[in-house]
């Protein structure tokens, strides 16, 4: 899995599966994008306007529950 915020567009990525072809996107909210592979499986999300919709779009914390 891969967060890149790019400040330049403003525009924060998420990406589920790396190394996979999005077949499909579909803009769910207007500024949120959901891009979906051949089997309909979520590839990336992707946010627009990212430092208004998201607090502190440059951090990212990364936890896994034990």
């Amino acid at each position: 899995m891969k967060v890149d915020y790019d400040p330049r567009t403003d525009t924060l990525t998420v990406v589920l599966k790396e190394d996979t072809a999005v077949a499909e996107s579909d803009e769910e909210k207007p500024g949120i994008i959901l891009d979906f592979d051949v089997a309909g499986d979520l590839v990336s999300l992707e946010i627009l306007d990212a430092s208004r919709r998201v607090s502190q779009a440059s951090k990212v914390e990364f936890k896994v529950a034990v």
